[in-house]
């Protein structure tokens, strides 16, 4: 029997199954657990594809639940079926009967770019040319669809060289990164919703938090996802402030079959779309690509290890075939492993997964569920996901590593910052129309009250290249490898010259990268670089060295 690796499963409060005493099952108990919370993880992506699609680019229910949301389910379920099957093989290759497949789902980064940088300038050039507005949503969609098909090659090629940034990439590197995503973007989002709404909140945090932490299960063996679940929506409906208002949605039940829209692609390509919006959709291809690195390398950490190369091609078809059958969105290999793997999940859990958010895209169930289920029941579960996964990148390296962590998460922090403090700006009206836009007269205001909100918009570009870059660069200088460090210093130079990182454009609602030399940061990472060159002559070991 093999033992499990530090910052495993085993090490973050799970009892662990392992032992090859029976041949694993395509679905265990924790299989129920992990559903529980990766469907809720991808039902509040669709949510979020539907209120966009809506809200902002005005799409009517023909086009989203008749051609996006099928493209959808085709795309989940490619993904989540093979996922599984993978966590199946690697279970029979060592004898292990404790695999958990690769979580898997919308990529919500690129599907916020791809509405609001792609698709929604899309539309409106459109209308300024004259088209009505049915004309001006097919091209909006047109425009998402290539978007889309262009990160999947992206993501394809690079599945054939992702393994060799892997090799070279410290595992601090590449932890730190999804540990900055995971403390921020999941777990500190949904800790302030946890308390702005304390009687739902605090009770199924401390469901999970008791079966997960705490290592102990409800009598008749009730799987802890579906305890909290369900408490969570039963608190929800039984307190009015928190009960869904008006009736149930009158979408009606149909059957919505996935159709290739591979005319629609020709259109979209000989339209141009492709060439106009190359510099959204280059960083979203590479940005995917790199994400699911790391959440390979988090799977390795946690005791599971998978081939780079078939995973990161699985999800670049899964891309392809989501833009073939006219979703905008493409896929990505989920943060969370060693969550779902803690919670007992295997490859059950992937499988429930696909088959389920197939039911919804295809049956047109998506706003009665929504209307039924409230987020605030499954939301306890994504929170603890976030802790385990913060956790991880400090017990998965060697304790002189920490610091480099630390370093690896501040980039994430800075972009969730810049997001919140956009999002209060919003709130107060600014950005919501060109003549009350977002300007660069913000950071002379951000200014006078001490926040460099440069920084931070400069660091939410191409944060996940800068988090791991940082990362590395530390670990370099811990382990006194200054040539090794400088040549991450100098890589950080070319990306911000290319301008994947760092340099950022206003738009009169967001900041949004911009592929144009960020010249300020490349001169002072190669400074670091010539630092870190020059530190075997002008340095020498301090005492106890």
């Amino acid at each position: 029997m093999s033992e499990p690796a530090v910052g495993s499963a085993e090490s973050v409060g799970a009892p662990s199954s392992a032992g090859g005493a029976r041949p694993m099952r395509w679905i265990e108990r924790g299989d129920i657990d992990g559903f529980f919370g990766l469907a809720l993880d991808n039902f509040v992506q669709l949510l979020m594809i539907e209120s966009l699609c809506r809200i902002v680019l005005g799409f009517p229910d023909q086009l989203l639940y008749g051609r996006i949301l099928p493209g959808v389910a085709v795309s989940l379920l490619i993904g989540n079926l093979y996922y599984a099957w993978q966590a199946r093989q690697l279970a029979k290759q060592t004898g292990r009967n404790d695999v958990c497949a690769l979580p898997y789902g919308i990529n919500t980064l690129s599907l916020i770019a791809h509405i609001l940088l792609v698709m929604a300038p899309a539309l409106k050039a459109a209308q300024d040319a004259g088209a009505s507005h049915d004309d001006a949503v097919r091209i909006a969609w047109h425009a998402g669809i290539v978007a889309c098909i262009g990160s999947a090659l992206i993501e394809i090629v690079g599945a054939f060289f992702a393994e060799h940034i892997r090799r070279a990439t410290p595992r601090a590197a590449l932890l730190a990164t999804l540990a900055g995503i995971a403390l921020t973007f999941i777990a500190l989002d949904f800790f302030f919703r946890t308390y702005a709404r304390p009687e739902i909140g605090l009770v199924t945090l401390g469901v999970v938090l008791l079966v997960y932490f705490g290592r102990v299960r409800f009598k008749g063996r009730l799987p802890g996802g579906l305890v909290t679940v369900a408490i969570g929506t039963a608190l929800a409906w039984l307190l009015p402030k928190y009960s869904p208002q008006g009736g149930m949605p009158d979408q009606s039940l149909a059957f919505y079959a996935p159709i290739p829209v591979v005319g629609d692609l020709i259109e979209g390509f000989q339209a141009g779309h492709f060439q106009n919006y190359l510099s959204i959709i280059i960083p979203m291809g590479v940005f995917n690509v790199l994400g699911s690195l790391q959440n390979i390398e988090s799977a390795e950490a946690a005791g599971d290890s998978y081939p780079t190369r078939p995973s990161l091609l699985v999800n670049g078809i899964g891309s392809l075939a989501a833009a073939v059958f006219g979703s905008c969105f493409p896929t990505t290999i989920y943060i969370g492993h060693p969550g779902w793997k803690a919670m007992g999940s295997r490859a059950g859990y992937s499988v429930l997964n696909g088959v389920a958010m197939t039911v919804i895209c295809l049956s047109g169930s998506l706003a009665i569920l929504s209307w039924l289920i409230p987020i605030d029941a499954g939301m306890a579960i994504v929170l603890w996901i976030g802790i385990v996964i913060t956790a991880q990148a400090f017990q998965a390296v060697p304790r002189e590593h920490a610091p480099a962590v630390v370093m690896g998460l501040l980039p994430g922090v800075a972009a969730w910052g810049a997001l919140m403090a956009k999002r209060g700006l919003w709130a107060t009206g600014m950005g919501m129309t060109p003549n009350n836009g977002f300007s660069v007269q913000l950071l002379d205001s951000f200014k006078m009250s001490g926040t460099w909100i440069h920084g931070a918009f400069a660091l939410e570009q191409g944060c996940i290249f800068s988090s791991m870059i940082l990362a590395a660069i530390t670990v370099k200088i811990i382990e006194r490898r200054f040539v090794a460090g400088a040549l991450w210093c100098f890589t950080a130079a070319i990306i911000s010259l290319i301008g994947l990182m760092h340099s950022y454009r206003w738009t009169y609602g967001d900041t949004a990268i911009d592929l144009a030399p960020a010249v300020p940061w490349a001169i002072g990472y190669a400074a670091m670089g010539l630092l870190l060159l020059l530190a075997p002559v002008i340095t020498e070991p301090g005492e106890g060295h």
